[in-house]
């Protein structure tokens, strides 16, 4: 399903400065990967994104960030394969959580999507999508990149704050720690 029919102004809101680039907003969509959505409000509640880069582009794909300290909760993938119903489509402006082979591995790298993407459906815990900033993405997804999809100057994301609209969720369940 198209990220658009989950919007609504009582979803958690995501801000994301990105340095240079602008800002993106996103919605949590916490009826559709409640586990996902409080594991990366969490992770935004400890300021772990602040100073973190996008290390991963692929126009025409997805930008990837996140990448951190390795001794972090790692969350059961909310997705098909995991015999988890999440109808959200990894559709453009769709945030989803990245992960190894392992379906239960998710811990706090994220993307977002530039692009349609039908063959991740049901593979990746998507859990909110973009309501304004699609340009930043646009703009971030156009940097100069080395082989290994790397950009060639650091894309730095500033700051990640969040707006709960005065709702409280619960703590995720850690599957394992990496």
């Amino acid at each position: 399903m198209n990220y658009r029919h989950y919007l609504n102004q009582e979803n958690p809101l995501v801000t994301m400065k990105i340095k240079g680039f602008g800002t993106i907003q996103l919605e949590l969509f916490y009826e559709v990967a409640p586990n996902t959505v409080s594991h990366f409000m969490t992770l935004i509640e400890k300021k772990y994104f602040d100073g973190l880069k996008f290390h991963r582009i692929i126009p025409g794909f997805m930008i990837q960030g996140g990448a951190g300290e390795r001794n972090i909760c790692a969350i059961k993938g909310e997705f098909k394969i995991n015999g988890f119903v999440n109808p959200l489509e990894h559709s453009r402006g769709v945030i989803s959580m990245a992960r190894t082979n392992d379906p239960n591995s998710q811990t706090s790298q994220f993307f977002i999507m530039h692009a349609n993407a039908p063959h991740l459906d049901g593979s990746y815990a998507a859990f909110g999508g973009v309501t304004h900033g699609i340009e930043v993405v646009d703009k971030i997804a156009t940097v100069s990149r080395d082989y290994t999809d790397a950009p060639n100057e650091d894309v730095i994301i500033e700051s990640v704050t969040l707006d709960k609209h005065g709702k409280s969720y619960p703590a995720p369940v850690c599957y394992q720690t990496k």
